[in-house]
C-alpha cells in the first residue's frame, strides 16, 4: 500500500474499532470493555498481525493526538461552574497537587530503578501520572519517547480508575471533594470520566486536580531542566 492508502486504512480502522467498542461498553460496562483499553488492545493486535510499524499507524492517526489538547481544555467548563468550591479549598488543593505529583514521580523513578530501565524508558515513564498532552510534552523535555509515554499514561489511568472504584467500596469516603481528588490525581483523564459518573461535583474536582497536577509537573520539569 502507498502512504496515502496506509494512512486512510489506519484512520478508518481506529475509528471503526472505537465505535464498535463504545457500543459494547454501553451494553456491558466493564473495565475490560473500556473504549480506551479495548481500542488500544485491538489496534495493537492489528498492527502485529499485519506486521506494520508504529510509524505507519501514526501516519493516519497522528491528528487524533492533536485533539487531546482541546479535549483537556474542555475540562475548564465544569471547573468554572464550581469556582466557589475551588476558592474554598485552595489550600488543600495546593498541598494535594504538590504532594500527589511528587509521589507519582518518586514511585515511577523507584519502579524504573527496580526494573533497571534505560534512561530513555525512565524518562518516558516518569510523567505517566498527568494528562496525556502534558505528559507527552514533559517526556520530550526529559529525553523520553512521547508516544511511549502516551501508552504508560493510558495504562496508569485505566488502572487508577479501577483501583479507585475499589477503594471507594472499601473506604467510607463521603466527601465529594475527596472522591473527586482521588480519581483526578490517581487516574487523570480516565479518573475524571469515572468521577463524573459518580457526580457532577466529583467530576469538577477531578478535572481541576488533573489539570493543576499537569501544569505543576510541566512547570517543575521546565525549571529543573533550566537550572540543571
Amino acid at each position: 500500500m502507498n502512504a496515502a492508502v496506509t494512512a486512510v486504512f489506519w484512520c478508518a480502522s481506529t475509528l471503526l474499532v472505537y465505535a464498535g467498542v463504545r457500543r459494547l461498553h454501553a451494553r456491558r460496562p466493564r473495565w475490560w470493555t473500556s473504549p480506551m483499553l479495548a481500542t488500544w488492545a485491538v489496534c495493537g493486535a492489528l498492527i502485529l498481525l499485519l506486521h506494520a510499524s508504529y510509524q505507519e499507524y501514526l501516519s493516519g492517526t497522528r491528528w487524533m493526538i492533536l485533539l487531546l489538547g482541546p479535549a483537556t481544555i474542555a475540562f475548564a467548563v465544569p471547573i468554572h461552574r464550581h469556582r466557589a468550591l475551588i476558592r474554598k479549598h485552595w489550600a488543600m488543593l495546593t498541598v494535594g497537587v504538590i504532594t500527589g505529583s511528587a509521589l507519582a514521580f518518586a514511585s515511577a523513578w523507584v519502579f524504573a530503578g527496580l526494573l533497571d530501565l534505560s534512561p530513555e524508558l525512565r524518562a518516558s515513564l516518569l510523567p505517566r501520572s498527568i494528562t496525556t498532552p502534558l505528559a507527552m510534552s514533559t517526556a520530550r523535555v526529559l529525553g523520553g519517547q512521547p508516544e511511549l509515554t502516551a501508552s504508560f499514561t493510558a495504562i496508569t489511568g485505566l488502572f487508577g480508575a479501577a483501583v479507585g472504584d475499589l477503594l471507594l467500596m472499601l473506604m467510607p469516603v463521603k466527601s465529594a471533594f475527596a472522591r473527586g481528588a482521588l480519581f483526578g490525581m490517581g487516574a487523570h483523564g480516565s479518573g475524571v470520566a469515572k468521577a463524573r459518573e459518580i457526580g457532577e461535583e466529583e467530576g469538577a474536582v477531578a478535572g481541576l486536580i488533573m489539570i493543576l497536577a499537569g501544569l505543576f509537573t510541566v512547570t517543575a520539569v521546565a525549571v529543573f531542566t533550566a537550572l540543571a
